[in-house]
């Protein structure tokens, strides 16, 4: 289900955005650094749809917004050929406290801190057993059944939702959407380690 699989079409779609950002001046560090500026108006915006659910729209863009400058971020990087371990670093760590600001963002707006505990420690251990690969002499691990790419998209076609739909079944939206993170983020987690110890082993 992992629309990291679209990261060739993503990265010719990026190309122009690639060329003005070069043009600019712009750096893959301030590319990385205005993602995360997003990503906190992001969880503002979740927050503040609690009361008022147009809010969710805005946060449903701005988590596009937020994917894209990802996506950028290394892209540029490649282009003017500045790939470090240092910026690599800071890549990962932005992307994590974004993912972070978003989804305690989703549950602070509907009061479910437990739904958004358990979605967290499942989104941030599939993102750690993805980036864990690395550590013991493997590539990346991105597969299994919910990547980053396919969490953001979720959250923005959830985010457009619960503009005009807020509840279903007598739940938030949104609830639903903290336990698909919380149930499949953990599932893709232990996909993603049973992927990696049949290789090592």
């Amino acid at each position: 289900m992992t629309l990291d699989r679209l990261r060739p079409l993503a990265t010719r779609l990026l190309e122009p955005f690639v060329a003005g950002a070069r043009t600019l001046g712009v750096t893959p560090n301030v590319v990385s650094g205005v993602s995360l500026l997003v990503a906190v108006a992001a969880g503002g915006a979740f927050y503040l749809a609690g009361g008022h659910p147009v809010w969710y729209l805005v946060g449903a863009v701005l988590v596009f917004v937020n994917g894209w400058l990802d996506l950028l971020d290394g892209a540029l990087a490649r282009d003017l050929d500045v790939q470090s371990p240092a910026g690599d670093l800071l890549d990962h760590v932005i992307d994590r406290y974004a993912d972070l600001l978003v989804i305690v963002g989703l549950a602070a707006g509907i009061d479910a801190w437990a739904l958004g505990l358990a979605a967290v420690t499942g989104v941030l251990m599939t993102s750690y057993l993805g980036t864990q690969a690395i550590a013991v002499g493997m590539d990346r691990v991105y597969g299994g059944l919910l990547g980053r790419a396919d969490r953001l998209a979720l959250v923005g076609v959830t985010g457009v939702v619960a503009t005009f739909l807020p509840r279903v079944g007598g739940q938030p939206v949104v609830a639903w959407l903290l336990v698909l993170f919380a149930v499949v983020g953990h599932l893709t987690a232990l996909q993603r380690f049973v992927l990696a110890w049949r290789a090592l082993s």
